[in-house]
C-alpha cells in the first residue's frame, strides 16, 4: 500500500455521499494492507469487511511492542514514536518518510495556516512524541521559520521562552493552553509590558480538554484567536477547528466511529468512545482503534462547507471525582473559574474534590480577593450544585515565581580546572 492516489484535500467531495464513497474506497486497500502487519496478519482473513473486525486496542500495541504492527520492511520506516501517556508497555508508533506528507497536511489545515511570513515557537514537548516534530517539519515545509523551544527542556525556560516570544518577534506558536497562561505570568516576572505578545497572530493549541471560558481568556489576554487541534502520536491530527469555531474530524483521512461502552454497540455518530480506522497508514495499520476518548461526533451542515464530522472532545470514559453525589470533571470547574472578570487576573487554580465539597484555591495577584472567592463559590453552588469553599493563596504559591523567572538552564560537565579552583562541583550551568 503507498498513499497514491494523491491524498485528498477539502472540498474534492459535495456532500456526505461524497466523503462515505472516498471512505469507502481506502477502507477496502487499508484492509488489505493490515494483513502485511503480524499482528493483523492473525487477526484478519482476506475479503473480511469492516464491520466484522474487532476492535483494536491500546493494550494491543503494547503487547505488540516494539514493531508487531509494523506491515512494511524496517528500512522504510523512518521516524519512530511512543505515546506520552503510556502505562505498562510503550505504545509505539511509526511512520514512513511518505506518510509525512499526510501528517503535514492535516496539520496545517487551520483558519490560520503557517506560511513564509511566519515565525512558528514550538512549545510542544520532542522527544519521542509526535506533535513537537510534526509541527516543526509541516510549517518550515510551509516556508515558515521555525524555533524548536521543547518544552520542560532545561534548555529552554520560561524566562527564555518569553524573551524569544517579544525579541524575534515570533507570529504562532504551537502549545498545550496551560502553557500559554505561563508565559503571561513569565513575562510579569520578567518586568515585560503589554507588548510581550504584540506580534502573535494566532496560538494553535491542543493536548488538553479546554474550557470555553478558557479559550476566552486566552484570547483575551493575547488578542490573537486560539486555534485548537485534536489528535493523538498513534495517527496525527484527527481534528480542527473551521472558520466558524466548529472542530471538524478529518474523516477523509481517518474513518471514525463512536462505540457505547455500555453495550458494545459502534454506530458511525453519536456520543461515545472514538474508534478509527485511519486511511492512508503504511508503516503500521490500525483498523477500528479504540483511543478510549469520550466523545460527541455528528455529520451535521457548517456554514464552512467542508462536509465534515462535527467533534466535541468530552474526555476519558470515568474522569472527574465524585462530590456531593455527583461526578465532577475538570473542565467544568474550569469554565466557572475563567468566567470570573479578567481584571481579578486570576491564571492559576487548582481544587480538591472531596466527598461533600469542593475546596479551591485561586491565585489573585491584584485586588478584589474577596470577591472573586465570593462570586466563584457562588457559581459553584449554583451552576454544579455542590458546596464549594473557595480561599485565595498568594502569587507564586501555585507557580513558584523562581520557575518562570529562572535564566540559567543547561547543565553540562567541567572537565578541566585551575589549581585553585574547586573541582568537587563538576556540574556547572551555563
Amino acid at each position: 500500500m503507498t498513499l497514491a492516489p494523491a491524498l485528498p484535500a477539502l472540498g474534492d467531495w459535495k456532500d456526505f455521499d461524497g466523503l462515505r464513497a472516498l471512505q469507502a474506497e481506502r477502507v477496502g486497500a487499508t484492509l488489505r494492507h493490515a494483513l502485511n502487519s503480524p499482528f493483523y496478519a492473525r487477526r484478519l482473513e482476506p475479503g473480511q469487511n469492516l464491520a466484522s473486525v474487532g476492535l483494536t486496542r491500546k493494550t494491543d500495541l503494547g503487547d505488540s511492542y516494539p514493531f508487531g504492527m509494523l506491515a512494511v520492511p524496517r528500512e522504510r520506516v523512518a521516524t519512530y514514536h511512543e505515546s506520552s501517556g503510556s502505562t505498562g508497555n510503550p505504545t509505539p508508533a511509526y511512520f514512513t518518510e511518505a506518510e509525512w506528507s499526510d501528517l503535514a497536511d492535516r496539520f496545517v489545515r487551520k483558519t490560520v495556516p503557517p506560511g513564509p511570513a511566519d515565525t512558528l515557537l514550538v512549545r510542544i514537548p520532542y522527544g519521542l512524541v509526535l506533535a513537537g516534530h510534526m509541527a516543526h517539519w509541516a510549517a518550515m515545509r510551509d516556508g515558515a521559520l521555525v524555533v524548536p523551544g521543547d518544552c520542560r527542556s532545561l534548555a529552554v525556560p520560561y524566562a527564555r521562552v518569553v524573551r524569544l516570544l517579544r525579541d524575534l518577534p515570533v507570529t504562532l506558536t504551537w502549545s498545550t493552553p496551560s502553557e500559554s497562561l505561563l508565559w503571561v505570568a513569565a513575562a510579569r516576572a520578567a518586568g515585560y509590558g503589554a507588548d510581550a505578545f504584540a506580534s502573535l497572530r494566532a496560538l494553535y493549541v491542543a493536548g488538553e480538554p479546554m474550557s470555553a471560558a478558557r479559550r476566552r481568556r486566552i484570547e483575551e489576554i493575547f488578542g490573537a484567536p486560539v486555534v485548537e487541534e485534536y489528535g493523538c502520536t498513534e495517527v496525527g491530527p484527527l481534528a480542527g477547528d473551521c472558520p466558524h469555531g466548529r472542530m471538524h474530524f478529518w474523516a477523509d483521512r481517518v474513518l471514525p466511529e463512536i462505540l457505547d461502552p455500555r453495550t458494545g454497540a459502534v454506530a458511525p455518530q453519536g456520543t461515545g468512545q472514538l474508534v478509527i480506522t485511519p486511511l492512508f497508514r503504511e508503516a503500521m495499520p490500525l483498523v477500528r482503534y479504540n483511543i478510549e476518548d469520550l466523545v460527541e461526533l455528528r455529520y451535521e451542515d457548517c456554514p464552512c462547507g467542508w462536509q465534515l464530522p462535527t467533534v466535541r472532545v468530552l474526555g476519558r470514559l470515568g474522569q472527574g471525582y465524585p462530590v456531593g453525589g455527583r461526578r465532577l470533571g475538570q473542565v467544568q470547574v474550569e469554565e466557572l473559574v475563567y468566567r470570573l472578570p479578567a481584571a481579578y487576573g486570576v491564571l492559576f487554580w487548582r481544587a480538591r474534590a472531596e466527598p461533600d465539597r469542593l475546596v479551591v484555591q485561586l491565585e489573585v495577584p491584584g485586588e478584589g480577593v474577596a470577591e472573586a472567592c465570593a462570586q466563584l463559590a457562588e457559581s459553584v453552588r449554583t451552576e454544579l450544585d455542590v458546596r464549594c469553599e473557595v480561599g485565595a493563596v498568594p502569587p507564586g504559591t501555585l507557580v513558584p515565581a523562581e520557575l518562570l523567572a529562572r535564566k540559567l538552564d543547561a547543565m553540562k560537565p567541567r572537565k578541566l580546572f585551575g589549581p585553585a579552583e574547586d573541582w568537587d562541583h563538576a556540574v556547572v550551568r551555563a
